[in-house]
């Protein structure tokens, strides 16, 4: 069943354009948009025992997750998106990443900030494709071949 979003009902937008808002703020948005919509995918599937809905959403929801999603994005997005990643990359948060390195948290970071500034811009449409690339990876990414491999064979079928 396809359902389109309300834009309604969330009721307060930002202060300010969302070019215009820190990364930061961005990231903080986006994070939470990016949660609704995996635990939405979960629960989508079959399997509801609240371990396992934890489980699936930790795959993609965590820090070396949503960085390796912004890898696998940054070939489909345009100019001003990257400018968004590259604002969301460099943005210092005055703290420390706990259980994951600092590149990872910087492009988790960068992720969330690219979906928050979609958000905000109410791009839904872009926003649903970048989180649908990320949840539902291209047919060679399940062919069981490592990311390299995958993106090695796809080269070469060209």
């Amino acid at each position: 069943m396809e359902m389109a979003m309300d834009s309604s009902l969330f009721l307060y937008p930002p202060s300010r354009d969302p070019a215009q808002l820190n990364p930061l703020v961005l990231a903080y948005i986006g994070d939470a948009v990016f949660e609704v919509f995996v635990r939405q995918y979960v629960i989508s599937q079959t399997n509801h025992r609240p371990n396992h809905l934890h489980r699936q959403s930790t795959r993609f929801v965590s820090a070396k997750a949503q960085a390796a999603a912004l890898q696998r994005l940054m070939p489909e997005l345009s100019e001003e998106e990257r400018d968004i990643v590259k604002r969301g990359r460099n943005a210092k948060s005055g703290s420390s990443p706990r259980n994951t390195d600092i590149l990872d948290y910087r492009h988790s970071t960068a992720f969330e900030c690219l979906l928050g500034y979609l958000y905000y811009k109410q791009d839904y449409a872009r926003l649903r494709r970048l989180a649908e690339l990320v949840i539902e990876p291209p047919a060679e990414r399940e062919s069981g071949l490592p990311d390299s491999a995958a993106e090695t064979k796809r080269r070469e079928e060209l």
